[in-house]
């Protein structure tokens, strides 16, 4: 499965441009803030409805826009109604997917019915290598649990659903909490208040029980190849474990965990009208990853943090190409600075053997040599230049506000 073109209107500092991909190594060359990073995550948002860079929609949105589109044409992908042939005769299928500032993402398949953007989420599978992977063994637990949730909307059919439902559950039992805080302290009647938030807090472990089960699924799935990969790439005698660290972590004892979440929630309950946040649940969710069982982030080296990092999205990769029967487009995002010679090239044999690579540098000069090399054909690596995209994007919208302004002249011209 590849892409073979991508399409962006008015996606971050693209106010339209179009790109064409092929099977194996395209290499995306361009300076600092020239956009070059946008392509690839346009085909991460594709991918996982969710970007490694941005918590929200608004960010992916050209400034001044109200709506970004993202279309792609992608050869092989898992869908039935595939709307056209590529030139060697493979399927290729149209995905849309329109971000909106205000209200819900929506989807298309071949200019098909809208869809919700979550509604094609793993029919493009993708796995990001980023400079920000070494947070995920050393930085704060929101970046393991966004992992998480990349791996959920691949791995787990509903999960997105799910993760959003608990979420807008969750603000809206967090809202109760500080009014009755408010109400309390003003000396006004409580009883509504609790009574909303007994049923709201009975929603909420309903669908923190169910989003917590999901995600042990996900790392039980991922922790036996996480620990092979890495003995692998560090060698045979390194030990390391990958383990989950829920909240509810009565789900990891009880058959039927509510109850004991129920009194749980009755222990902590002064503290949560306190501080008017939800004190437990999977928004507090986290994964241990340990390295001769130590926590790798307060003893693993910076060398071994690397490497944990590439094993686990490597472990990502292996079990959803197992799961979904594809092998997923593998994305090297300026990642080259950040790695020693011998991670370059663990990460290069990896990723030169799937069926497509989009790999981003500042320079051509930053890619090790290895990358270059392919199967002895000319063309073995296409290289994409941003400058030039960014030149034929610019001149395109000078002859479109051209047209514009000689439209509106001799409408004003007829009027006369």
């Amino acid at each position: 499965m590849y892409v073979s073109r991508l399409a962006l209107d008015h996606y971050r500092s693209w106010s339209q441009v179009v790109v064409d991909f092929v099977p194996g190594v395209n290499l995306i060359v361009g300076k600092n803030g020239m956009g070059k990073t946008n392509l690839v995550e346009a085909v991460e948002i594709l991918s996982i409805g969710s970007s490694h860079r941005a918590s929200s929609t608004l960010p992916l949105i050209e400034r001044g826009q109200s709506t970004a589109t993202i279309r792609a044409n992608v050869v092989g992908a898992n869908a039935s109604d595939a709307s056209g042939a590529s030139d060697d005769g493979e399927q290729v299928t149209t995905y849309e997917a329109s971000l909106h500032a205000r209200g819900a993402n929506r989807a298309r398949i071949n200019s098909g019915s809208s869809l919700y953007l979550r509604d094609i989420i793993g029919q493009v599978p993708s796995v990001a290598f980023t400079p920000e992977d070494q947070r995920l063994i050393s930085g704060d637990p929101a970046s393991r649990r966004s992992m998480l949730n990349q791996a959920g909307a691949l791995l787990e059919p509903g999960y997105l659903a799910s993760l959003q439902q608990f979420t807008r559950i969750g603000k809206q039992r967090a809202t109760l909490l500080k009014q009755l805080n408010a109400n309390q302290s003003a000396g006004q009647p409580v009883d509504a208040v609790l009574s909303g938030l007994e049923i709201w807090t009975g929603q909420f472990i309903e669908a923190g029980i169910a989003l917590t089960r999901m995600r042990q699924r996900i790392v039980s799935a991922l922790s036996g190849p996480f620990a092979a990969i890495y003995r692998d790439l560090a060698g045979e005698s390194e030990e390391v474990a990958l383990k989950y660290m829920p909240s509810f972590d009565e789900v990891m004892f009880y058959d039927e965990p509510h109850q004991a979440i129920s009194e749980h929630f009755q222990r902590i309950y002064p503290g949560e009208v306190a501080r008017g946040v939800n004190l437990i649940g999977p928004q507090r969710d986290d994964l241990s990853l340990e390295l001769f069982d130590v926590p790798a982030r307060e003893f693993a080296s910076n060398g071994e943090m690397w490497t944990m990092a590439l094993a686990l999205k490597m472990a990502l990769f292996q079990v959803v190409r197992e799961k979904l029967g594809i092998r997923p487009i593998v994305i090297l995002d300026d990642v080259f600075a950040q790695l020693d010679d011998s991670r370059r090239t663990q990460i290069l044999e990896f990723a030169k053997a799937q069926d497509q690579v989009l790999i981003t540098v500042a320079s051509q000069g930053d890619v090790p040599a290895e990358a270059m090399e392919g199967d002895g054909t000319a063309d073995a690596v296409h290289i994409i230049d941003v400058a030039a995209l960014k030149e034929a994007a610019d001149a395109y919208q000078e002859s479109i506000a051209q047209s514009l302004a000689a439209l509106q002249a001799a409408r004003q011209q007829e009027q006369e």
